[in-house]
Parts: C-alpha cells; sequence; structure tokens
C-alpha cells in the first residue's frame, strides 16, 4: 500500500513539474531574451502575449494550429506506452499529407472521397511506422535510427514529386493543384482557419484515454513498455503490441497531416508541415505522456509559436525565438523524463 501512495505521489509530482514548472522557466526566459533581442521589449512582450487573443483571426489560427500537435503527441504517447519512441513523425507527416492530398485531386470531388483520401494517407504513414516497429520486434533493430532514416528519406522523394510532376503551374508558390472546395473541411471561425477537424482532435483523445486505460489491448500494450519480459511470461504477444503500437503511432502523424491539407492548406507546400513532428514530440513531453493532458499542452506550445509570429510581424523580433523557447521546454522535459527512468531503475535495484 505505501508503494503504491509513494508511486501515485511521485507521478503527480512528476505532472505538476512538468506541466506547470517547466512552461513557467520557458515564459521567464522568454521575457529575459526579449529585453535583450528587441528594442521595444515591452511592445513586444504585449504582442507575444495577448497577440494570439486579441482577434477572432489570430485566436482562430492559433487553435487549428494546436489541432496537428495533439495528434501528433497522441502517437507519440501510443509509442512510448509500447517501450518504443517514433522519431519520424516529420516524414510521416509529410507523407500522409501527401498521398492524402494527390488521392482528393485525383479520385473526385465528393465528401466521402475526401474521407477517403484522409484514410488512405493515413494507412500510408502508419504502414511507414509499422516496417519500423516490425523491424524492432523481429530483429531488435532500434526505431530510433529507422524511423528517422526513413522519415529523411520520404522528404526528398515527396519534394521531388511536388516540384516535378504535381506541381502546380498556375501559382507562384511551389506547391500541387488545391483540391476541390466540396472535399475541405467546414471552417469554424472565419475568418481564421479554424475547421471542424478540431472536433475530431478532441473526440480522439477521449478515444486514445479509453484506449490505454479502459481497454485489455490498451492494457497489454503498456504492460508491453514497461516490463517486456512479464508481458511475454504472461502470455501476451510483445512483438505484435509493438508493431502495432508504432503502425499507430505514424497513423496519427499521417492523419494529422492529412487534416493540415483537408482543413488548412489545401495543398501540399513544399515542405509546408516541417518542425510538426518535432512539436508533437514536444507536447507528449510536456504532458508527461498522458493522454489527458495533451490538449492544454498543445495549446500552450500553439500559443508560443503565434505569439512569436505576431510579434514578429509588429516588433523587430525575430521568429526564431519560438524555436528557441521550444529547444528549453524540449530539453527541460527530456532531462525530466531521463531523470524518472533513471529513478524507476534504481527504485527496482533497490526493491
Amino acid at each position: 500500500m505505501r508503494n503504491d501512495e509513494l508511486n501515485i505521489k511521485n507521478s503527480t509530482k512528476k505532472y505538476f513539474i512538468s506541466m506547470f514548472i517547466i512552461p513557467i522557466i520557458s515564459i521567464l526566459l522568454l521575457i529575459l531574451l526579449v529585453f535583450i533581442l528587441s528594442d521595444t521589449p515591452f511592445k513586444t512582450l504585449f504582442f507575444f502575449f495577448a497577440g494570439p487573443f486579441r482577434n477572432v483571426l489570430s485566436f482562430g489560427n492559433m487553435l487549428n494550429a494546436a489541432v496537428p500537435l495533439i495528434l501528433g503527441a497522441l502517437g507519440i504517447i501510443i509509442a512510448m506506452k509500447s517501450g518504443c519512441l517514433n522519431l519520424g513523425g516529420e516524414g510521416q507527416v509529410y507523407l500522409g499529407a501527401f498521398i492524402t492530398c494527390i488521392a482528393a485531386i485525383n479520385f473526385g470531388s465528393s465528401a466521402a472521397l475526401a474521407v477517403f483520401a484522409l484514410i488512405l494517407g493515413t494507412l500510408c504513414s502508419a504502414g511507414a511506422a509499422a516496417v519500423s516497429g516490425f523491424c524492432k520486434a523481429k530483429w531488435n533493430i532500434s526505431e530510433l535510427i529507422t524511423t528517422f532514416l526513413i522519415s529523411c528519406a520520404f522528404i526528398p522523394i515527396i519534394n521531388y514529386y511536388v516540384t516535378g510532376p504535381f506541381l502546380d503551374p498556375q501559382t507562384s508558390l511551389i506547391s500541387t493543384r488545391k483540391i476541390a472546395e466540396t472535399m475541405r473541411f467546414s471552417m469554424i471561425l472565419r475568418p481564421s482557419s479554424l475547421n471542424t477537424s478540431v472536433y475530431a482532435a478532441a473526440g480522439l483523445v477521449i478515444l486514445t484515454h479509453f484506449f490505454l486505460y479502459k481497454t485489455r489491448q490498451g492494457y497489454e500494450l503498456r504492460i508491453t513498455g514497461s516490463n517486456e519480459l512479464f508481458a511475454r511470461y504472461g502470455g501476451i504477444n510483445t512483438k505484435l503490441n509493438t508493431t502495432l503500437a508504432m503502425a499507430v503511432s505514424g497513423a496519427f502523424y499521417g492523419l494529422a497531416g492529412g487534416i493540415m491539407i483537408l482543413g488548412t492548406h489545401h495543398a501540399v507546400i513544399k515542405e509546408f508541415s516541417q518542425g510538426v513532428g518535432w512539436s508533437g514530440l514536444t507536447v507528449a513531453l510536456i504532458a508527461g505522456f498522458s493522454p489527458a493532458a495533451v490538449i492544454p499542452c498543445a495549446l500552450f506550445l500553439a500559443w508560443i509559436n503565434s505569439g512569436a509570429r505576431i510579434a514578429m510581424q509588429n516588433t523587430g523580433l525575430t521568429f526564431e525565438i519560438a524555436s528557441i523557447i521550444q529547444a528549453v521546454i524540449f530539453i527541460l522535459s527530456t532531462s525530466l523524463y531521463i531523470k524518472n527512468i533513471f529513478a524507476k531503475k534504481e527504485e527496482k535495484i533497490n526493491g
């Protein structure tokens, strides 16, 4: 009983540090950087903190930017719960977006076909991640290497098709043709880009939490991640769980890419999704790999990015400050996670 209470207390402490202390440290560092880098620090801070809430356009765009971060974070959480880490988010988002877009352009213009195109893009990204899961389950090849390398391979291949066979000659952008208006998600908060995909993202957070903590398959997946040897002796097919978890992780990333096409961009602009994969990982780290904490953490990171962009447009601040803050959050969250791993190992040794 004491051990259970101690575990609950440690878990609560970890989530408190991850969700409150780390963002506060990041904001304090942000303020310090603004005073160092900006000639008008108070004006810059006003636009940074209040800019995303000044009007419907900015507020809606901030909420819309959080949607792919939520989906990417859920993908990371599923992989982590199985004992894996998916570092191929960048390529999987890009792949899902590209397949969804090309399918939507060529298959027709109905809403039903848009759903089919989205499913197809999601499955392609799921397959890409499943390859890494299978390699780990079958030959114990590190998924850190395979997911990253496969992701790096997809990006230039897709760039070739975007800049070559599928390039739209009627636009000044390096992009494919736009999908039909009948295949796009309905807008919610005009004139912003916020669309009905936000409902899907919220629903998937609930479903992921239910799957992980209320179903047998979710329990087996978590046991596989926490103690693979124990799970194997308990009759759990750990190899299948590893492959499936990676496939689901890739599916979430592919879904994020497809939603960005059908809801926001309506075409694949060359490397438009750059940064979404790593941002999803950052959100998962801040959330302590808890689905219930994903939405506020995604909104926090979307607010940081949106505030930096608005401050850049109205003052002399560069957008790179958002990348610096995100890097600090990533480092602090990762340090906390590594510390937690060593604490668990020490507890096993002492126990």
